[in-house]
């Protein structure tokens, strides 16, 4: 095999400049690479071992959490340091620190403690008078409270003609059955609202709560929990309706989606994932979660659960919904600063340019704080009429155009300046051309009052579901699916409204069997139950 040395020897000058010149483009690509390749070390360092809060650092030379070399140097002790006098100050008090006041809603026992006879005789030969008391607070807790209710249904029959002179009725009549969520079934609407709470809102799986009631007696499977569920929801699926009807009555729509193992799937494998809608909107006095269970993440379903609709749709940056709205005049796609946000804020915690992440990070942080003075300066009132309503409406739409408008012409001039200037492939420039690629959807939260700069109120929406997922793990069955999300609509519904979600779906439970027209469904809305 021929020496390299050699085989340079022989080259020609223009060949041997070419094949410099291709080395160099080699170790650039290297370098490059490796330099992607920290990054994402670095990222996944700090989402695994730093605080999970996206909050900037102080300011910007400080040293970042296992990035030292970002700030030029790693600290060096031979410096010497500059001693600052800082001033003393008076620490203000927090009003909500310490022991809260029970509530007095709650029953209240009152125990007497008094002193003995022998202790009630003063030294000068007097007996003590009672002057007052000393009132100590303590919270007791007594066990779930669980019985029977055994119901004794009469019957009668005639012992004179045993009902043979009356043959238009039964011989032996009795009193009817009280309807019930579960027919011939032992769940009151009272155990069903604290079962389904506590898994959907309290993340407790149902095998969990089978030990629950064993340890206070009680033998209920998880099976019958499950049939429970299953009989409940497919008897409130009118319910359901309207609640869809009511979140795409109005004109704004935040959507998101998260992943669900689903066990029996047709043409699917044991560990393929499914995906959890969820649709939120309604008008501002009745919102609505909307909790969608669809196999795949395609553009599909977008297209299919937004039939009907028109308006403005808020979404993070899915492409999916870009192919779902492709056609579709009807809809005005908004998408979501958050995300660009968290682009940056990764970008500054791992990128070698920490400075142009987090002046990133600042853009979008004075559209925040735009945003927020205004909600308030122009906070609706209860007692506001609707004219005043629409009046604080149309200052707002005004002001904050006006405000965010050089903030946003300044922010693009940036990135696009910074585009040319950061390699595509790093942290910060897929969150230059991520927020670039967004621009004209991220500024369509200026049109419309009811609009917000991020789909924040839609994430936190699935986070219950998300955290549900961490403790029952998986889904039985689609139709288990199905009805889980059935559950989690409500629930979350009567969140958003305010509502105390164990009062409600026990009330719920207690009027379904009965409701058969729509206005019965109606006086069942959350919003409408609180009423009465």
């Amino acid at each position: 095999m021929q020496n390299p040395a050699k085989q340079l020897e022989t080259l020609e000058k223009s060949d041997l400049i070419k094949y410099i010149q291709e080395l160099e483009k080699s170790i650039k690509d290297i370098k490059f690479d490796n330099l992607v390749l920290e990054e994402q070390i670095k990222l996944l360092t700090h989402k695994r071992f730093a605080q999970s809060a996206e909050k900037m650092l102080a300011g910007k030379n400080q040293i970042i959490l296992f990035n030292e070399e970002e700030i030029g140097q790693a600290p060096n002790d031979n410096i010497p340091l500059e001693i600052t006098e800082v001033r003393t100050h008076k620490r203000k008090k927090n009003p909500n620190a310490g022991r809260k006041a029970i509530s007095e809603k709650l029953l209240r026992v009152k125990r007497i403690i008094d002193l003995e006879e022998s202790q009630k005789d003063c030294g000068c030969g007097a007996k003590l008078e009672r002057i007052g008391e000393e009132i100590t607070e303590k919270l007791v807790y007594k066990p779930a409270e669980i019985y029977v209710d055994e119901i004794a249904r009469q019957k009668y029959a005639c012992r004179n003609c045993e009902g043979t002179e009356d043959e238009e009725n039964a011989t032996v009549r009795i009193a009817p059955v009280e309807p019930s969520m579960v027919p011939k079934g032992i769940a009151t609407p009272g155990l069903l609202s604290c079962i389904f709470t506590q898994k959907f809102e309290d993340h407790l799986p149902y095998y969990r709560q089978e030990q629950q009631f064993e340890r206070i007696g009680v033998t209920l499977s998880r099976q019958d929990m499950s049939n429970w569920q299953q009989q409940v929801y497919n008897r409130i699926k009118p319910l359901l309706l309207m609640l869809k009807e009511t979140l795409l009555s109005h004109n704004i729509l935040k959507m998101d989606e998260t992943t669900v193992k689903v066990i029996g799937e047709k043409e699917k494998s044991y560990n393929s994932k499914s995906y959890m809608w969820l649709m939120l909107g309604g008008p501002p006095q009745t919102p609505v979660a909307m909790y969608q269970y669809r196999q795949t993440r395609a553009a599909e379903h977008a297209i299919e659960l937004l039939k009907g609709y028109s308006g403005y749709l808020q979404t993070d940056g899915y492409k999916g919904y870009d192919s779902a709205l492709k056609d579709n005049e009807k809809i005005i796609h908004v998408s979501c600063f958050a995300h660009s946000r968290r682009y940056f804020f990764e970008a500054a915690q791992v990128s070698k340019n920490v400075t142009a992440a987090q002046d990133g990070v600042e853009y979008i942080k004075k559209l925040y704080v735009i945003e927020n003075k205004l909600r308030k300066e122009t906070a609706e009132d209860e007692n506001d009429t609707e004219g005043k309503r629409i009046e604080k409406r149309e200052i707002f739409l005004n002001e904050r155009k006006k405000l965010c408008a050089p903030v946003l012409a300044e922010f693009k001039a940036w990135l696009l300046k910074l585009e040319n200037e950061v390699p595509p492939k790093t942290r910060l420039g897929e969150a230059v051309a991520y927020t670039l690629g967004q621009w004209e959807k991220l500024i369509r939260y200026l049109d419309n009052p009811y609009l917000t700069p991020d789909n924040n109120a839609c994430e936190n929406a699935i986070r219950p579901f998300v955290m549900g997922r961490k403790a029952w793990l998986f889904c039985q069955s689609p139709a288990g699916a199905e009805s889980s999300c059935g559950m989690y609509s409500l629930i979350q519904t009567a969140k958003l409204n305010k509502i105390n979600t164990f009062e409600y779906l026990k009330t719920l439970f207690d009027k379904a069997p009965t409701a058969v027209s729509r206005e019965d469904w109606e006086k069942l809305l959350p919003w409408n139950i609180s009423k009465s």
